[in-house]
């Protein structure tokens, strides 16, 4: 009996509540809507605002919301690019503790070109007082 419940406690972290995973996929959701619509704006409204944010991508690391901020709009709105059609899929959402989660799953673009640019991400989210965001973000794009 002792050794089921410290299995059960040890696997019991790996899973969201219900809500929790829901509330997280509302947030990769309203990110797809927005850059589709091309509101970068709305789009970074999931991730923290912090100095502290993290981004990973294109074998670049940075620090900070601003810097996150800057590389998308130097990547997809900069003359010669553009932001084109975002889908999510394959995503997995795993519990990190009561207010944390770990995110995996793939990105895909759809350009005007018929380009479809895609690849994998994982997301750390913390809730925070308004809601889950993304404090640490690694994207990379399949060759």
């Amino acid at each position: 009996m002792r050794q089921l419940l410290l299995a059960i406690l040890l696997v019991f972290p790996l899973f969201l509540h219900a809500q929790d995973s829901d509330e997280i996929q509302h947030v990769l959701s309203m990110q797809a809507d927005a850059w589709n619509h091309h509101d970068l704006e709305r789009f970074m409204t999931g991730y923290w605002n912090s100095p502290q944010l993290t981004f990973f991508s294109g074998g670049k690391a940075s620090q900070g919301w601003q810097a996150a901020l800057d590389h998308y709009r130097k990547s997809h709105l900069s003359q010669g690019h553009e932001m084109g059609h975002l889908d999510f899929s394959d995503l997995l959402i795993q519990s990190l503790g009561p207010d944390s989660a770990f995110v995996r799953g793939t990105w895909k673009l759809t350009l005007s070109d018929g380009k479809t640019p895609h690849g994998l991400f994982t997301l750390v989210f913390r809730r925070f007082s308004d809601g889950w965001k993304i404090i640490h973000d690694h994207s990379s794009a399949a060759e």
